[in-house]
């Protein structure tokens, strides 16, 4: 059994040092100790002042190597700039270390880790500006609160295609214009706003809604879906919510397939749900939705498809969306059969 390993103590140095004066062996100190013999030889490899083992003097260079160095965006103002310029604009930790990194690939001091970014944040002294900097994040609390479960009581929908029956080839994401759909509701349920997400590429589409009776978010996706290249409307799934009562004429009137997931599974729209937390920093929980234009929300879902993905190696929704538009349209152009 491997034992653990514990750093020596102040104790266990005097005695090395007192056996090396009177001559005894690395090894014989360690069966001592009861320590490995490595362990022994590497303190005093590490430690030896000019050829002479002293136990406080190997404590303070012991204490002096283990001293956290200054934080990287501390030492550069200029790389710290740039980070808060990118969490003002919404990016994530994440996604501004890896735009870094694919910008500056053979300068490390222009790259930083979203650990660090993280780090410096949280260690910021308390005030206003480090809880404004808390405030950019997209979860703005230390730890995320778990999804409450609770009976589902919006009632039943008829004639339903479940998740079971989709096929297996929107799983794995390599054929865009598979879509996952949602409702985010605003003070009091009493405001909303769609969300739609195609799988592939993670492009966003905003839809303006009176209210979330079925009728309204029937014309809502359909108006806002149509524009979308045909090739690229394949399949719709969404939760059992009531609001998508007149599933069949939306599968009707834009071409597609319509799923279900199962109940109490938002993994199964996984998608959606990672995207409905993006949109929620525009409209935290409680804000009343019914203001917004759709010209506005056309230019927040702009700025979302903007941000870098690591899943796309650090390129955007908007750039991979458009390649498969692009894609499609060459083929067509030379005759060639769009299915896949």
């Amino acid at each position: 059994m491997l034992r653990e390993y514990k750093q020596l103590s102040t104790e266990e140095r005097s005695v090395i040092a007192v056996g090396l004066s009177q001559g005894s062996s690395r090894r014989a100190i360690a069966r001592l100790l009861d320590r490995p013999p490595s362990a022994v030889s590497r303190e005093v490899r590490r430690n030896d002042s000019y050829g002479k083992y002293e136990a406080v003097y190997a404590g303070h260079l012991t204490r002096q190597r283990r001293r956290k160095p200054e934080r990287k965006l501390k030492s550069n103002p200029q790389l710290w700039q740039t980070v808060t310029a990118c969490l003002e604009r919404r990016w994530s930790p994440q996604q501004i270390a890896g735009t870094l990194k694919r910008m500056h690939p053979a300068e490390p001091e222009n790259r930083v880790s979203h650990e660090t970014i993280y780090a410096t944040i949280y260690a910021w002294p308390r005030g206003t500006l480090r809880t404004d900097l808390i405030k950019q994040l997209r979860q703005s609390h230390k730890k995320r609160k778990p999804r409450a479960r609770g009976e589902d009581r919006r009632g039943q929908l008829q004639d339903i295609t479940e998740i079971s029956q989709r096929p297996k080839e929107v799983d794995d994401r390599k054929i865009p214009g598979h879509w996952e759909g949602d409702l985010i509701k605003g003070k009091y349920n009493r405001s909303c706003i769609g969300t739609l997400v195609e799988r592939s590429s993670r492009f966003l589409i905003l839809v303006r809604l009176e209210n979330a009776k079925a009728p309204v978010v029937h014309r809502g996706f359909v108006r806002e879906m149509s524009p979308v290249p045909e090739i690229l409307r394949r399949s719709l799934t969404y939760d059992r919510g009531k609001e998508l009562a007149l599933h069949k004429n939306i599968a009707a009137d834009l071409n597609l397939a319509v799923y279900f997931a199962d109940p109490h599974a938002p993994w199964q729209r996984g998608t959606n749900e990672n995207t409905n937390g993006l949109v929620r920093q525009y409209f935290p929980k409680g804000t009343d939705l019914s203001g917004y234009s759709q010209e506005v929300l056309n230019a927040i879902a702009a700025e979302i498809n903007d941000r870098p993905r690591k899943t796309h190696g650090f390129f955007s929704p908007a750039e991979v969306y458009c390649k498969f538009i692009d894609s499609y349209d060459k083929r067509s152009e030379r005759g060639v059969a769009l299915q896949p």
